[in-house]
């Protein structure tokens, strides 16, 4: 993309990375801090033009078109950058796979994929500020602030696009997660499948439940250890929704061990005495084809020290009361 003005004018030229956008989410993305109402505004009173022409926001963006952009005032820019930067030399996360469409990385807990809510920089801000070289770089998927793991993300849009559709597709993708929940899974292997609704709390929080208005969602289940009191289950999932395995394992009775949002509050108070102190939920295998080249790939990514420490506790306290 080149910029080039005029005028006070601005006139961008799309390239093969940007294409395919709507023209709203394109021109938001390049005017931060400027209300999407008033870019909504300077679309439709013909300010922005698309070669020469009035546009829609709906307006699919293509390689080599020429977009007039006209003055805006943008808003002072967040303390989020600059507090990316400041970390961008200490916290370094771990890349499992990496060519030049693709980055996939190990997530550490306690971080968010994005910043916000509170948050002054996620997972994204701090890629941006350690390669600010870098022309592209988004999420493909989220993973919720205490989950570690794998995380993709798309370093090129035409990536982007692709990796959406495989997502779409509950065949396009295998993702599988480890869980430790309360008590003995009672199935070796079972489908569980509930409609979910999203909501918020009074106090502005993003929760979950099983509601008959929500979206269907679908988990299959594995479990590959029980202990008296735990069971390590590995969780595959068919669709994508928040908070999903998180819900789905509670509402079956069985809620992750140190999940503040669906847990259960008492045995959790308990767990940071006995080595626990986060949720046990790891992103830990992902297999695909490369969104480009269509290669199959199958990355993973190990439990982390903590998570698989308490697992060693939990398997040799299991034999002392044997």
């Amino acid at each position: 993309m080149s910029d080039t003005s005029k005028a006070s004018v601005s006139f961008i030229t799309v390239d093969a990375d940007d294409a395919g956008q709507r023209l709203d989410n394109f021109l938001l993305k390049r005017l931060k801090g400027v209300p999407k109402s008033h870019v909504y505004r300077i679309v439709r009173s013909g300010e922005v033009r698309v070669n020469k022409g009035r546009a829609d926001v709906t307006t699919r963006v293509q390689p080599g078109d020429v977009i007039r952009v006209p003055p805006v005032r943008v808003a002072e820019p967040e303390v989020k950058p600059a507090s990316a930067i400041a970390a961008a030399d200490q916290l370094q996360i771990p890349a499992v796979y990496e060519d030049d469409a693709l980055l996939v990385l190990n997530k550490p807990a306690g971080i968010a994929v994005h910043g916000g809510s509170g948050l002054s920089f996620g997972v994204i801000e701090l890629l941006r500020a350690q390669r600010p070289q870098a022309k592209f770089m988004e999420l493909v998927h989220r993973l919720d602030r205490d989950t570690s793991g794998l995380l993709l993300v798309a370093k090129k849009r035409s990536a982007l696009v692709k990796m959406h559709e495989v997502l779409r597709d509950s065949h396009g993708i295998d993702k599988r997660y480890l869980a430790l929940v309360e008590g003995v899974w009672p199935h070796t292997r079972c489908h569980v499948k509930m409609k979910l609704l999203k909501y918020e709390t009074p106090d502005g929080e993003r929760r979950v439940k099983v509601h008959a208005d929500g979206l269907s969602s679908h988990t299959i289940v594995n479990r590959k250890q029980a202990w008296a009191s735990a069971s390590l289950l590995e969780c595959e999932l068919k669709t994508g929704r928040t908070h999903q395995i998180r819900v789905h394992l509670s509402a079956s009775g069985h809620a992750i061990l140190g999940d503040d949002k669906y847990g259960d509050a008492a045995v959790n108070k308990a767990l940071p005495k006995q080595g626990l102190r986060r949720m046990f939920l790891h992103a830990w295998r992902l297999s695909l084809k490369h969104p480009l080249s269509n290669e199959p790939l199958t990355l993973e990514a190990p439990l982390p020290d903590e998570l698989q420490h308490y697992l060693d506790t939990l398997e040799q306290t299991s034999k002392k009361e044997a």
